[in-house]
């Protein structure tokens, strides 16, 4: 159930002052022995964490947080969820590594094979995201015996070498060359969209680039299109209605396979189960990961009963993982997808979801620097701007200006680059739905005398 129900009070908040001493001493001590290349939010912060509960979480200063970022969109069930803790507390107790069938793993597998979109019933576990899109690449040269791999700008399916080229990484240019075999097209970004088009009345154009590149530049040799539902890192953006059809359409035209990258958007983020179920599209393989464990490095790939038999993706070892599939791993992505299911996460995401939507965009009204909204579910994203004509982008010191003035009023967001993502957990209640609004407003409003001065 949701953390709290809107009749209920909120937990109190305790806020001593942001940056506190403590958090930024145990920052800073970590420094000197931690490799660089944490996540931008963990560096401007400089939060020391002492415990979550709910969608909450508390510093070493005992200042409390609303937590709208939870890890990017990996704690679906918040902190602490009591079933989550008491599943783990005794698989502890049984066994937690191997690769033998457990009782763990096989409830996990039935039970992703009822909820995952109708026919993909085969299930392979790995222990990251990048690990799962690689072993759908496999998978799909596999099954089609072609060699080249399509996506799509701002998209991203992790950071490995055989990832990086599709992947939305500045540099990752000063690192090549890149792997070869790799290409990518437009997304369906449509408040910035490419062609200057208007989603009324373009007829997904974009969608045709995806068709025309292929047929110019791959003769035959597409093993597969890959895309997700909403793109996260580019900025939680929302194609049109039809355009994931449009390209799944496309790849199949073309003899590839389509692979709906759900990392993000799968478990209920998007206000169903999963993000291509928007477009009632059937993909014929599927990545999974993020918030399917609740913070447990999990990740996995689910295809067709067909599909799973071709080689050499389906010969002994040939599509396993050392940490893929162990009974503690399994445990994790069994109580958590069955507590969404059971507690209606799903439908919570959708309702709760569009009063923090709608929430945002009264306040798109007030503030003139807000020059989008979109969103769907609780996965929503805003465009910072400097003149909402040229749609240039507000400067970044402002942006993290933004995210200061959000953590010194008590909430956590990826709001310090101008494509703020917002991604709570889906136990997110409606009253906290408000109050994350309200904290927005708070902030917007600090920023505001600086954007006036622009």
């Amino acid at each position: 159930m949701p953390s709290k129900t809107a009749e209920q009070p909120l937990p109190s908040v305790k806020l001593n002052g942001w940056p506190g001493p403590k958090s930024v001493e145990l920052f800073e001590e970590e420094q000197k022995f931690i490799a660089p290349g944490n996540q931008s939010i963990a560096l401007l912060s400089k939060l020391t964490i002492e415990k979550g509960e709910g969608c909450r979480i508390t510093d070493s200063d005992g200042n409390t947080y609303l937590d709208l970022n939870v890890g990017v969109s990996v704690a679906s069930l918040g902190y602490c969820h009591p079933k989550f803790v008491k599943a783990l507390s005794e698989q502890l107790t049984k066994v937690t590594i191997g690769s033998y069938t457990t009782r763990a793993r096989l409830a996990l597998v039935k039970l992703i094979a009822q909820i995952a979109p109708k026919g993909l019933r085969r299930t392979q576990l790995f222990s990251s995201g990048a690990e799962a899109v690689e072993a759908a690449f496999r998978l799909a040269k596999s099954i089609t015996k072609k060699k080249q791999i399509f996506g799509f700008w701002g998209g991203f399916h992790g950071k490995t070498q055989g990832t990086l080229p599709l992947s939305l990484v500045d540099w990752k240019f000063d690192i090549g060359p890149l792997m070869p075999g790799y290409q990518q097209v437009m997304y369906a970004d449509c408040y910035r969209c490419p062609l200057n088009l208007k989603v009324e009345t373009c007829g997904l154009a974009c969608a045709e680039q995806l068709r025309n590149q292929i047929r110019a530049t791959a003769k035959g040799d597409v093993a597969a299109v890959i895309a997700e539902p909403v793109q996260g890192t580019a900025g939680n953006i929302v194609p049109p209605d039809g355009y994931i059809k449009a390209i799944r359409d496309i790849a199949k035209d073309e003899g590839a396979v389509f692979i709906s990258d759900e990392m993000i958007c799968g478990f209920g983020r998007t206000g169903t189960m999963f993000g291509v179920d928007h477009d009632r599209v059937l993909p014929d393989i599927m990545t999974i990961g993020k918030a399917m464990g609740n913070g447990f490095p999990v990740s996995g790939v689910i295809t067709t009963d067909e599909h799973a038999q071709a080689k050499p993706w389906s010969l002994p070892s040939a599509s396993s993982s050392s940490y893929g599939g162990n009974p503690f791993a399994s445990e994790a992505v069994r109580v958590t997808a069955q507590t969404i299911v059971d507690d209606k996460l799903v439908e919570n995401s959708a309702r709760v979801g569009k009063i923090l939507l709608d929430g945002i965009k009264n306040l798109q009204n007030k503030y003139e620097f807000i020059g989008d909204v979109r969103g769907r579910g609780l996965l929503i994203g805003i465009d910072l701007v400097k003149d909402r004509k040229t749609k240039e982008f507000l400067p970044k010191p402002l942006c993290q200006k933004f995210f200061f003035e959000g953590l010194k009023r008590g909430i956590i967001m990826m709001s310090y680059s101008p494509r703020v993502r917002i991604h709570p957990p889906l136990i997110l209640s409606e009253a906290e739905a408000r109050e994350a609004v309200a904290k927005m407003d708070g902030a917007f409003a600090a920023i505001l005398p600086d954007f006036e001065k622009l």
